[in-house]
């Protein structure tokens, strides 16, 4: 397991699963979800798509001890208070993270968006210090975002803000839409991102019977009278958290877990 300031593997139960084949392994940020930390919101659409009550926050470890909260809240406020500062830590943990990850042959995998939402690939420059063998012609390089930086890191997340979907993000950075029915025009505008651009959709499901039988639905080609309900392959996505790896164009299913065991805002289906 590596154990980051910023980042962690081994302590999720998804990614071991996936860890466990032996050619990643996967570290992730969890950060104190929406406006958690008071200094700033890190889940823009939690509201809107109803996610708040659910929130994988309050699910295992982190719904116990106290501790756990506290650091979030401390990584989060580090990052609102000076992103700067917090790119550079970041840039370090990940460095070490890639040395650890050489060191055991297998591959780096970060997910950065563990409790958080946050758009990495604007607005989000970094340094990485380049070192060659000799030390005198180290220099420092500019990146317009950590995943330039780190091309050799595998990097994914699940995100609430499907407009990222459109954007042409690099390669090795891999986004899974999150879908809700909480708020129908953002169900409609989830649906109607992932026929435009052929984005894989995780969806909460109550049960393994609302998995095989319920599909997303909504008014992916402006009929309100017909609807739309989006037809596609549901894989099980509590198999393995390596959403990088899935097929195109699939429905990933989730179980609901936690709180979000409870939850009827629509951000849990069936």
């Amino acid at each position: 397991m590596y154990r980051g300031t910023l980042i962690r593997s081994g302590g999720n139960a998804k990614t071991i699963k996936g860890d466990k084949a032996g050619e990643y392994e996967t570290a992730i940020m969890y950060l104190a979800p929406a406006a958690q930390s008071g200094m700033g919101n890190v889940c823009p659409m939690a509201a809107t798509a109803g996610c708040e009550m659910g929130c994988l926050s309050k699910a295992g470890r982190a719904a116990i001890f106290n501790s756990i909260v506290n650091a979030r809240i401390a990584k989060t406020r580090r990052y609102f208070s000076n992103r700067a500062a917090f790119m550079a830590e970041l840039v370090k943990d990940i460095e070490a993270f890639v040395r650890y990850c050489e060191r055991k042959g297998v591959k780096p995998a970060v997910r950065l968006n563990g409790t958080s939402d946050i758009q990495w690939e604007v607005a989000h420059p970094c340094v990485r210090y380049i070192k060659p063998k000799h030390p005198q012609q180290e220099r420092e390089a500019h990146y317009a975002s950590i995943f330039h930086a780190f091309p050799e890191v595998q990097f994914y997340d699940y995100t609430k803000v499907y407009k990222r979907a459109y954007r042409s993000l690099p390669a090795n950075y891999s986004l899974t839409l999150s879908y809700s029915e909480a708020n129908f025009a953002y169900r409609d505008a989830v649906v109607k991102t992932a026929v435009e651009t052929g984005a894989n959709i995780a969806v909460v499901y109550r049960n393994k019977a609302t998995r095989n039988n319920v599909m997303p639905s909504g008014d992916a080609f402006g009929n309100i009278e017909t609807g739309f309900r989006l037809y596609r392959e549901v894989i099980d996505g509590d198999e393995t958290d390596m959403r990088f790896s899935d097929p195109r164009g699939v429905i990933v299913g989730l179980y609901a877990k936690g709180p979000a065991k409870r939850d009827t805002s629509g951000f849990v289906v069936g």
